[in-house]
């Protein structure tokens, strides 16, 4: 049989264990993807994935992939194919698109154009015109754009595959099937299972994790119930070899029931989540086989009929979900002193989007994995359950959270006086620049080691982290004396008042979710509107010691073609496009942050045709030799001192690699541009080859605002152009 390239898709951070499942059916690794893997087998592979990958979104079946720069090449790629051999006569069809380059920003405009190549083709091969079916299409084309090529194929799944058709009614956020089967196979199920071991999850919800156990160890295909699939109505389609996957995987399930089964027994304290969880058992067909029933984490026991060893898994909720974060230490901890008493010998995994909360539970952990539960990032924590590895539990919320109070009035007021001091000068000031945000307080007595910035109306508080010399009470006694004098001398309400502890950040930790509480809000800054949060991460989406580098690129701007590397939430891309910018490329590795520039974008009232935002790994883009035909007249770069992200292909160290990051830059850079390079690496030192070869001027003077006056070594900054 003749071999297909398939490219198959999953959820985010499972990408290396669908490799090794694949593999198992017979389809060969070609290459991995950002959620999904390039894969090579025979068509008898392409199906058995469909009806047995559990960690599978989609399978698509490579028909082409062809040029796509702008929309006649991709037209004249599509119109080109022979379509007859994939749409059904008098059937339809329908186009999905994902990607975007320079020429097709919208991902409509670019699903029409490969719907018009598709219909032309067939009609001017003489037949009649296909019908396109926009939902309850017989065959659906996946068409992906990347780098100005364009994939085509031919979707073989149908609904997503995590859809196995055992769970229409749900509970409160749960888990999806696919994702549900990724943490037990990281968690150790199929080995626990085959060693005799039993399941338990104490917070089971709608049942999701059971049922995905017990048909991992019954044997039961995920996709055997499933209604309906893609490539049924694919003229491709080889209903005999179906049919011989379809038997087979009923005669493994019915062997599967005929072995030991192990104890799979799941709770939950709402009573009505439970009642959802029986019918989603009963529709998967393992009624009898699985156990569900009403009861809190506080009364968890094991049952007599259970095994010396198994596995305890749970996603219990962590405060996105469901706000509750000031009792999750108390749950958690719940959950470790049940587990310890009850599940000696066995092994425990907490799937949390608050993973601090595992030091609640009263147990060292042995492994972690980083995962997403949707677009939420989240960790998978192993414990193995031991009396050695027990540990005092940690409540992680009373830790960090200091409640306001003055120890010492006289040192109190001290602070008072300066914050009001600060207040009159800087406020003056800043009103004058047209500026909302900015820093009043930079440490500026040692007795109150902060940085305190005004957000219009609300501030944002980092408490520098003590050194090891500094008694730990007596700096949490002048943090509490801190938070009770900045509401009171700023006039407001201590819920309008955010208070982090600023360290030292290992690789893109910086930029990673702390919080979910969605609370954005839009500030000013010369004229533009830009969008902050100051909970959900380390930083608020506006770093506002570059203030004047933007002002800067606001008033150079006009007419100008800018380029913005590491473009975090697009500010400077905003100043860039308000000064009259012609047009602008904004790149950043994160999705959070380039939908975050668009959005500043838009709320700027900017062209997204003419200043695109796109993700993309920019020391991959720089080496790139397609991407130097592309020319800017501007270029801010203002990389991260180190990320070793997993959607990156390297390590990036600013030290190491900036010199080649700006050379590749200048490639770039019209013969009379610009380039701005910038960073906060306290240790940085320019490579001195590049003034050989560069006009190089340091112009971090002028680039530091009245309020970081106090603290000149927050950022350095170039002015880098090509020589005469």
């Amino acid at each position: 049989m003749s071999k297909h390239v398939f490219f198959v898709t999953c959820p985010k951070g499972v990408e290396y264990l669908l490799v090794d499942e694949l593999a198992g059916f017979g389809l060969v690794h070609l290459r991995n993807a950002p959620a999904g893997a390039w894969v090579e087998g025979e068509l008898a592979a392409g199906y058995r994935a469909c009806l047995w990958s559990r960690l599978a979104n989609r399978v698509i079946l490579q028909v082409a992939d062809t040029g796509a720069r702008n929309a006649d090449e991709l037209y004249d790629g599509v119109v080109a194919l022979d379509w007859r051999e994939h749409i059904p006569a008098k059937g339809s069809f329908r186009v999905t698109f994902l990607g975007q380059n320079e020429a097709i920003r919208n991902t409509q405009f670019g699903a029409q154009k490969v719907k018009d190549g598709i219909v032309d083709s067939i009609r001017g091969a003489g037949h009649p015109r296909p019908r396109v079916e926009p939902k309850q299409a017989d065959v659906t084309v996946s068409a992906r754009l990347n780098r100005g090529r364009l994939s085509l194929g031919i979707d073989l799944s149908g609904p997503s595959l995590h859809m196995r058709g055992y769970r229409t009614d749900k509970g409160i956020a749960p888990l999806k099937e696919n994702l549900a089967a990724a943490l037990l196979m990281r968690a150790g199920w199929p080995t626990i299972y085959a060693d005799g071991g039993d399941l338990v999850d104490p917070m089971c919800g709608s049942g999701t994790l059971l049922i995905e156990a017990a048909m991992m160890a019954l044997d039961m295909a995920p996709g055997r119930r499933r209604e309906n699939f893609g490539f049924e109505h694919w003229p491709g389609h080889q209903p005999e070899l179906w049919l011989e996957l379809k038997q087979e995987a009923e005669r493994r399930a019915y062997e599967g029931k005929q072995r030991r089964l192990p104890v799979i027994a799941g709770y939950d304290q709402d009573p009505r989540v439970i009642a959802t969880a029986w019918k989603n058992i009963q529709r998967a067909g393992l009624e009898g086989l699985v156990h569900a029933e009403a009861r809190p984490v506080a009364d968890l026991e094991k049952l007599a009929s259970m095994a010396e060893n198994g596995l305890v898994l749970t996603n219990p909720p962590y405060g996105e979900r469901l706000n509750e974060r000031r009792e999750l230490a108390g749950l958690y901890g719940e959950l470790g002193q049940a587990v310890m008493a009850q599940f000696p010998g066995w092994r425990l995994g907490v799937f949390t989007g608050a993973p601090e909360f595992g030091k609640s539970l009263g147990i060292r952990s042995f492994k972690q994995y980083k995962l997403f539960n949707g677009k939420l990032p989240a960790q998978l924590l192993l414990f193995e359950v031991r009396e050695e590895n027990a540990m005092t539990p940690r409540d992680p919320e009373a830790s960090g959270r200091v409640q306001p109070g003055i120890v010492n009035e006289e040192r109190a007021g001290m602070l008072r006086n300066r914050l009001r001091k600060n207040l009159k000068t800087l406020g003056q000031w800043a009103r004058k620049q047209n500026i909302g945000c900015f820093r009043l307080y930079d440490a500026d007595m040692p007795e109150y080691s902060l940085a305190i910035d005004l957000y219009e109306g609300r501030v944002h508080v980092q408490e520098y982290a003590a050194p090891k010399s500094v008694d730990a009470r007596a700096a949490r006694e002048r943090l509490a004396e801190a938070l009770a004098v900045i509401p009171e001398v700023l006039e407001v309400d201590p819920a309008d008042l955010v208070c982090k502890q600023r360290q030292r950040q290992a690789g893109t930790s910086q930029y990673e979710k702390r919080e979910a509480s969605g609370d954005y809000f839009p500030v000013h800054e010369h004229g533009c509107v830009l969008r902050v949060n100051l909970r959900d991460y380390l930083d608020t989406g506006l770093f506002l010691d570059h203030r004047p580098v933007r002002y800067w690129l606001q008033t150079h701007a006009a007419g100008k073609r800018f380029l913005n590397l590491f473009c975090y939430t697009g500010a400077a891309t905003v100043h860039a496009a308000v000064g009259g910018a012609s047009r602008s490329l904004s790149l950043d590795m994160s999705n959070t942050y380039v939908d975050w520039a668009r959005e500043n974008l838009a709320l700027n009232g900017l062209d997204a045709r003419k200043h695109v935002v796109e993700q993309a790994d920019c020391l991959s883009w720089l080496a790139d030799p397609k991407t130097r035909r592309q020319v800017f007249d501007l270029i801010f770069m203002d990389p991260p001192t180190f990320s070793n992200s997993a959607r990156m292909k390297g390590v990036l160290d600013i030290q190491k690699d900036h010199g080649t990051m700006i050379r590749h830059a200048m490639e770039r850079l019209a013969s009379d541009g610009l380039l701005i390079f910038s960073n906060n690496f306290r240790r940085f030192r320019l490579d001195e080859d590049l003034a050989e070869e560069f006009e190089v001027e340091e112009v971090t003077g002028s680039t530091i605002d009245r309020d970081f006056q106090r603290n000149p070594r927050i950022h350095r900054c170039w002015h880098i152009r090509h020589r005469a």
